[in-house]
């Protein structure tokens, strides 16, 4: 858990960089006198067109490389490894045919955006480069996991992009270009971090392109082509899942209303960081654990996630929903975005939930029964279209957010249900709800002393509180023993600096 707890530790702190950024970029799209919400809304509309046209033009590639890269790296010389071309090809022959599909499709979005949503008819051809860009960054930023490369890919995905995108906003807000120039640029940015990377790659030595089919391809062939049909409808049932809802959104209330839904969204979108983190650097450990058939270490994995992700779940939301409000004011955030406040506590609530019950996609999708994580995507689907059609239909955008709740909540609800059942795998004890318990001690002394506080003053003064409550309750609870082992690592290397050792 080492290996996985430093690497987690770096990534996280890059993906908080990028966070920020990003939190920097959304103050610049929000406050008064910037974008509006509408041309903000329509900045969402190309991530998530991108994420399904990535989803059907990956072609499922994306887990057979860090489920099979283990075996390739056991049997061949690193110039000799094939899979990384082989997945390349198949995810250009993707984009072709997805491609094909985009401009088939294009009355259809005529039609059905014309009136409400006209900024998607008119930019709607500017989004295939940016979902090309995405697609190709995807598929080798697998390997880079398969690598144990996370680091440098997390950089670049969630600090360097964000840092592009600064720079259009910051071209844009001080009316150097105007919008239209704006999404022209902003299209490009995803195939320049792929660059970045495939490049990285290249150079220092760990991708080759060979197209000489190997031993190993030849051996495991039929297995990756099983796993890649079932991953792929898994996978694209997952993007269906969960780009849907802006989709409906821009169709019934128009883009100023995904504009709302985007900004409230990222805010809750925050406490993922970690998880998001520790997905990345896992996937390798995970696949190496099931080939050795190492069942305590996969054991061990899962159960101190849950409870890691949990804490910094309910850390995260807690300093959120407490100053979120005055955060609005002090920065002079535009009032229509006030409507999203009560979808940032749903979604809140979600990203509680996904983050407590850990790593168990990764889990399932490392193993070989990865085809059940498929069947549980079928469920999930089933649920969460009709459920977001219906709510956001009859009560807007906190339906989709409700949405959201029910069908992520039965989802991880199977996912626990099948490690439980068919491994033993049980992650939660009485220190779940030690967790729990602290946060809401936490939440309800810091709001009902400091809550007549506002401001700067106020946001500081709850945080401060919440923050040295959640971190006295950890340590004093024993609530996980990654905490005194940071804690330990850390007096260590104090010792040393002291000592000149």
């Amino acid at each position: 858990m080492g290996n996985i707890r430093k690497q987690t530790i770096v990534s996280s702190l890059l993906v908080y960089l990028g966070f920020l950024i990003g939190f920097i970029n959304n103050y610049f799209y929000s406050r008064n006198g910037s974008f509006t919400p509408e041309q903000f809304g329509l900045t969402r509309i190309f991530f998530d067109f991108a994420q399904n046209m990535y989803a059907i033009g990956a072609l499922g590639v994306i887990p057979v490389i860090y489920k099979f890269y283990p075996y390739y790296k056991d049997n061949l010389e690193q110039r000799k490894i094939d899979l990384m071309s082989w997945a390349l090809v198949a995810s250009f022959i993707g984009f072709i045919l997805v491609t094909g599909l985009g401009f088939w499709f294009e009355p259809y979005f005529i039609e059905k955006y014309q009136e409400k949503s006209s900024l998607i008819v008119e930019y709607y051809y500017w989004m295939f480069p940016f979902a090309m860009g995405m697609l190709f960054f995807s598929v080798i930023e697998s390997f880079s996991w398969a690598l144990q490369l996370s680091v440098i890919s997390n950089f670049l995905k969630e600090t360097a992009l964000r840092c592009l995108t600064s720079v259009l906003i910051g071209l844009f807000y001080f009316k150097i270009i105007d919008y239209r120039m704006f999404i022209y640029l902003f299209a490009f940015q995803y195939l320049v971090v792929f660059l970045v990377l495939l490049i990285y790659l290249y150079r220092s030595g760990r991708l080759h392109f060979n197209f000489t089919i190997s031993r190993v391809t030849r051996k495991f062939w039929k297995k990756m082509i099983s796993m890649q049909v079932l991953v792929f409808g898994g996978t694209v049932i997952a993007s269906i899942a969960a780009t849907i809802d802006s989709f409906i959104i821009a169709g019934f209330q128009g883009l100023t209303a995904v504009g709302v839904f985007v900004w409230a969204q990222y805010a809750a979108n925050l406490i993922q960081v970690p998880q998001r983190s520790i997905q990345a650097v896992s996937a390798s450990v995970l696949s190496r654990a099931w080939k050795d058939k190492n069942y305590t270490e996969i054991n061990r994995i899962y159960s101190r996630s849950c409870i890691n992700l949990l804490l910094m779940a309910l850390f995260i939301f807690g300093n959120l929903w407490l100053n979120v409000k005055d955060g609005m004011i002090v920065l002079d955030i535009q009032q229509d975005y006030a409507a999203g406040l009560g979808v940032i506590f749903v979604l809140g609530m979600v990203r509680i939930i996904d983050a407590g019950t850990g790593l168990n996609a990764m889990v399932i999708n490392t193993s070989t029964h990865w085809r059940f994580d498929f069947l549980s995507g079928v469920v999930m689907l089933a649920l969460r279209l009709p459920f977001t059609y219906f709510l956001i239909k009859h009560y807007g955008i906190i339906g989709s957010a409700f949405a959201e709740l029910a069908a992520y909540s039965i989802y991880n609800l199977i996912r626990y249900e099948f490690l439980r059942r068919k491994f033993g795998m049980q992650p939660f004890t009485l220190k779940t709800l030690y967790a729990l318990l602290l946060a809401g001690a936490a939440y309800a002394v810091s709001f009902f002393v400091f809550g007549s506080f506002g401001g700067w003053a106020g946001i500081l003064l709850k945080a401060s509180s919440f923050s040295l409550i959640m971190i006295a309750g950890v340590f004093y609870l024993r609530l996980t023993p990654d905490a005194w082992q940071l804690y330990h690592v850390w007096r260590e290397r104090m010792r040393k600096r002291r000592t000149g050792e």
